[in-house]
């Protein structure tokens, strides 16, 4: 069995004048956000033996306000390739893991990971994948589950979506008419 969660970076400040978009940063907000989500992985108690993050801003800064809510570090491994990545990239370095590690957290960006879990998950009537559909929102977590051995047998509609978590879920002033 393997487990893959996904975390969308939070909240970004476009009134920031950055020259890149790499170098954008969270808004209060999203510091907010990303707070909660920590605090709400280790109420889960989820664990990952490995965490691979986009280099830009909005998700290096998401993480370091994961890891306060969570009360430790995540140490995750910086990949360029997570930066903007399609579901293509995305499964690419998902099937490129060491089959030691059972868990593994990708921490990234839209639309790649809302493609990822709809490309993973099997069309159902009702339930998460309708969630996820309709929305994957800044600062939300997805994970799923894989009844297989090794990370290159993760396949299309091979996953099981066992969470799907918003920071409006765990706090409802971080939803979209919060403050």
């Amino acid at each position: 069995m393997k487990t893959l969660t996904l975390l969308r970076h939070a909240k970004s400040g476009w009134d920031d004048a950055v020259p890149r978009d790499l170098d954008r940063p969270l808004n209060p907000k999203g510091r907010r956000a990303a707070q909660a989500m920590g605090r709400e992985i280790k109420a889960m108690g989820l664990d990952f033996d490995r965490v691979i993050a986009s280099p830009a801003v909005r998700v290096r800064e998401t993480i370091e306000e994961a890891e306060r809510g969570l009360g430790r570090a995540l140490a995750p491994e910086w990949d360029r390739r997570l930066y903007l990545a399609s579901a293509a990239t995305l499964l690419d370095v998902v099937h490129e893991q060491d089959d030691g590690a059972e868990t593994l957290l990708l921490v990234g960006h839209n639309p790649g990971l809302e493609e990822l879990v709809l490309a993973l998950v099997p069309d159902a009537p009702g339930g998460l994948r309708d969630a996820v559909e309709e929305k994957y929102p800044t600062a939300t977590l997805a994970e799923m589950t894989f009844a297989v051995d090794g990370w290159r047998e993760v396949a299309r509609g091979g996953a099981t979506l066992t969470r799907f978590v918003r920071p409006r879920d765990v706090d409802a002033t971080l939803g979209p008419d919060g403050e």
